[in-house]
């Protein structure tokens, strides 16, 4: 007896294994879309983008070296050989300082260019003295490059949330479908035994023939909601298969033997981090989407400096100390080239309107950060008391399901006795049946309430 007892015990043990690995839960899906789906790993690309984009904006400060040499010989005769080498280092400021080395030689020279036997060596500076000396194109393109770092990951998280809102949605159908399936099994299970049982009473005498016509259309009924279940769950499970990625990025097609979690009604809010606990200290300005659009009027701030420098006049200032190779070091200050570069448009209509139109984008973004916070508080609010609404339905109906239940048991009862109809016990099982529809409905909305607050929310982690 004993030893029945431990087999019985070890058999129910491994079904229960068998089920619980069959079962996904809502949590390690998400974690498997998280980590693996194609369209992540694209908005993680995004930020890698960004930070080659800034790379390249350094560039632009990267120091230079340069060389040019050009010759020319005819019929013997070296009219002129030119040669000028040397480096550049941009600096912050718009500086840039230089150096290099010229010669040339030849019967045909221009007077300028003309050099001493030992060549020419030089080290210069050329420094724009009001536009372009506290920013620049470089120095704008850096800054607004520094940022788009930032707003490709606040971008990022836009993107990844809105993923894992569909992945969700897809999940939350699957469930629904399969609690619609399985209720329809179970219904169809009991209406084959219920007809069976009428056969029965049928052949004994106990029942009018009529009632087996009645039985099989209740069998039938059952049947076709069944199928048309089943081709719901199929479609629902193909559905959620497309956010089902492995880290090869080959995808992966969920088995029919998987079921959803049983218990996420109860552990949703925890997966999500949508209950009261976890969102009392949400903040507007720390949204993505604000900061998304605060980091766009941060790189509208730099385009307006820029454009605002470019109503000042250019003047360019250049000197180069000159000098031959072995008495660089001399300091002979009376050798130089220097000199200035001037520019400045009378009207400055093109400058002033383009400083205008960046003065309007960023009154335009600034707008749109007042609505954004108000529309995110107004509807944080409304999906917070449609959850508190969801759960009180939720109660009810648990407690109609059940009174149900009591009322179709109390008439299979009084049917055993003679007491009732078949007809009466349909009436209680579909009155049931659609007491359960309605709770399996209104959970699949506390779903879907939940992960819209979660997709409002924004927080991917």
């Amino acid at each position: 007896m004993k030893a029945y007892i431990f087999i019985l015990f070890l058999f129910l043990n491994i079904v229960n294994a068998q089920q619980t690995n069959n079962e996904m839960s809502f949590n390690e899906y998400l974690g498997m879309v998280k980590k693996f789906h194609p369209l992540v790993k694209i908005a993680d690309l995004e930020i890698s983008q960004a930070q080659a984009n800034l790379l390249m904006a350094r560039g632009a400060f990267d120091p230079k070296l340069e060389a040019d040499f050009s010759s020319k010989e005819f019929k013997d005769k070296k009219y002129y050989s030119l040669f000028n080498g040397g480096f550049k280092i941009p600096t912050w400021y718009g500086i840039e300082l230089k150096g290099g080395f010229e010669s040339s030689e030849g019967y045909y020279l221009n007077p300028q260019n003309t050099t001493p036997n030992e060549g020419l060596s030089y080290a210069g500076i050329s420094v724009p003295v009001l536009q372009g000396f506290l920013i620049n194109q470089r120095m704008a393109d850096l800054r607004k490059a520094k940022i788009n770092v930032n707003l490709s990951t606040a971008e990022r998280n836009l993107q990844a949330i809105q993923v894992l809102h569909q992945a969700s949605m897809a999940y939350f159908n699957w469930k629904k479908n399969y609690d619609e399936f399985k209720l329809y099994e179970t219904y169809l299970q009991n209406a084959e035994i219920r007809l069976k049982g009428i056969k029965s009473l049928i052949e004994q005498g106990d029942k009018a023939a009529i009632d087996s016509i009645e039985a099989g259309i209740t069998v039938k009924n059952r049947m076709l909601n069944k199928e048309d279940a089943l081709l719901k769950l199929t479609k629902a499970r193909l559905e959620l298969s497309n956010f089902l990625w492995t880290n090869n990025s080959i995808p992966i097609e969920l088995e029919e033997q998987m079921f959803p979690e049983i218990d996420l009604f109860q552990n949703i809010q925890d997966y999500l981090k949508t209950n009261e606990l976890n969102i009392v200290n949400f903040s507007a300005d720390n949204h993505p989407k604000i900061n998304s659009i605060n980091y766009k009027i941060n790189m509208l701030e730099v385009d307006r400096k820029l454009k605002a420098n470019m109503l000042l006049p250019k003047i360019d200032l250049g000197y180069n100390y000159l000098s031959v190779p072995n008495q660089f070091q001399e300091f002979q200050f009376q050798d130089y080239k220097f000199g200035v570069n001037f520019a400045f448009p009378l009207f400055l209509r093109k400058e002033r309107g383009s400083l205008k139109l960046t003065k309007q984008k960023i009154e335009a973004e600034q707008f749109a950060v007042s609505f954004e916070k108000e529309q995110l508080n107004n509807k944080i609010a409304s999906q917070k008391a449609e959850i508190v609404s969801l759960k009180k339905q939720e109660d009810i109906i648990s407690d109609l399901v059940q009174d149900n239940s009591t009322l179709l048991n109390s008439e299979e009862r009084l049917f055993e006795m003679g007491e009732s109809s078949l007809f009466l016990i349909n009436t209680r099982e579909n009155n049931l049946v659609l007491a359960q529809l309605s709770k399996i409905l209104i959970e699949n909305r506390f779903y879907i309430s939940n992960a819209d607050l979660y997709k409002t929310i924004a927080n991917p982690n």
